[in-house]
């Protein structure tokens, strides 16, 4: 099974030059295959202060914080749910927001505060700070959302139904407040966020005038916050493995990335390398890890198989990552210093017998690719932050 899953530095690199040629098409024009989505929101650094009420809607999870952003940044009160609900069928607009206001009625929420919406599926920002949502993503079919601005009608809906009185909404994509929250580490020429968690994605700035398709837009000059959407990246030198997984999807041709990559989808590839074999369905992420760090619970074959899963999906994202510094370069020749602030439960998963851990991968492998791709002078730092997203979103509704 080795040949299947393993991956060469020079294949590595050809994903990456891959990438790097699909985002310059995504930033002439729209509906290409990385869609580069502006964000309009120009956050700011050292001058934000206020409190926000945050929402972050993830694959499984919703979360409502308030963040207090000061000189340090604090987070007074917290409260998460299960939303897998959303996945079930007749689930709609109406029952999401309520859901949300019911989350929400568990925390001490001050006054007249603004909204911050972390909201991690594939959407088009919109000038005011809103975004519309351009498509569900990880198993979730909500009827008669798409295509709809996603933050104006929760405000409406809130301002009338709980009691409570928000005063503005910006609608965000997680890597876009991963993005913002590590501007709070100065000293980077330029800065990436990233997740690696139920799906995966990337985003970065970029100059204004280096984006084609946005020349046009009266207002909006200097760095533009760009969310890539590369969970959708079609890269070569996938396997037979994953066209099977593809094709079982409720997605079938989008986000062969993601499909190669997430923990939503890992133990599917896994399950593919083992046909006819009685496994759960529901196998992920989680249980590779898990047959890794007890091996002598589990097959030899199970084990292996499971980590070279496991080892491809960093190795994949580190290709990804060599191929935005490579864009980055593009934009600017003289970015040296890179940030990468990295979220996601797989991103950060550890491995307890000996082998590296997927982000001791992902650094060894970036590594390796920029010096194929002549960029070994660029010193990528890959960053973690408890609590990015509330920050980050805190910070774009307050900027």
């Amino acid at each position: 099974m080795k040949s299947k899953f393993n991956l060469s530095i020079a294949q590595l690199a050809d994903i990456a030059n891959d990438l790097t040629r699909k985002i310059v098409a995504g930033f002439q024009q729209d509906n290409t295959e990385i869609k580069c989505l502006p964000t309009y929101i120009h956050p700011k650094k050292d001058t934000i202060r206020g409190n926000a009420t945050v929402f972050d809607l993830g694959g499984t999870n919703f979360r409502v914080a308030t963040v207090s952003v000061r000189e340090k940044t604090t987070i007074p009160g917290s409260v998460e749910r299960d939303i897998t609900e959303m996945k079930k069928d007749g689930f709609t607009r109406e029952d999401l927001f309520n859901a949300q206001a019911k989350t929400m009625e568990q925390l001490d929420i001050p006054p007249d505060t603004p909204i911050g919406y972390c909201f991690s599926y594939p959407a088009k920002s919109l000038t005011d700070g809103d975004a519309e949502l351009i498509n569900w993503t990880k198993g979730v079919h909500i009827p008669q959302m798409e295509g709809c601005p996603i933050g104006k009608p929760l405000l409406e809906y809130l301002n009338k139904n709980t009691g409570k009185r928000f005063t503005d909404i910006k609608v965000l994509n997680d890597t876009i407040t991963s993005l913002f929250a590590g501007l709070l580490n100065p000293g980077f020429d330029a800065y990436i966020g990233i997740i690696v968690g139920t799906g995966t994605n990337m985003a970065a700035f970029f100059p204004s005038e280096y984006i084609p398709k946005i020349r046009d837009m009266k207002g909006w000059t200097g760095e533009t916050p760009v969310n890539l959407e590369s969970g959708n990246f079609y890269p070569p030198h996938l396997t037979d493995l994953d066209d099977q997984v593809d094709a079982e999807s409720d997605c079938m041709g989008g986000q062969r990335f993601e499909k190669a990559v997430s923990g939503m989808y890992l133990g599917r590839v896994f399950r593919a390398a083992f046909p006819g074999e009685k496994l759960d369905e529901n196998l992920s992420a989680v249980d590779l890890s898990r047959m890794i760090n007890n091996p002598f619970q589990n097959k030899e074959e199970y084990v292996e198989t499971a980590y070279q899963i496991y080892e491809r999906s960093a190795k994949l994202v580190a290709a990804s990552l060599a191929g935005l510094v490579q864009n980055l370069r593009h934009a600017n020749p003289k970015i040296k210093r890179v940030q990468v602030l990295a979220e996601g439960s797989l991103f950060w998963s550890r491995i307890s017998t000996g082998k590296a851990s997927y982000a001791d991968v992902v650094n060894a492998s970036l590594k390796e690719v920029l010096s194929a791709l002549d960029l070994a002078e660029v010193e990528v730092t890959i960053a973690q932050m408890e609590n990015a997203n509330l920050i980050g979103a805190a910070m774009a509704v307050l900027s």
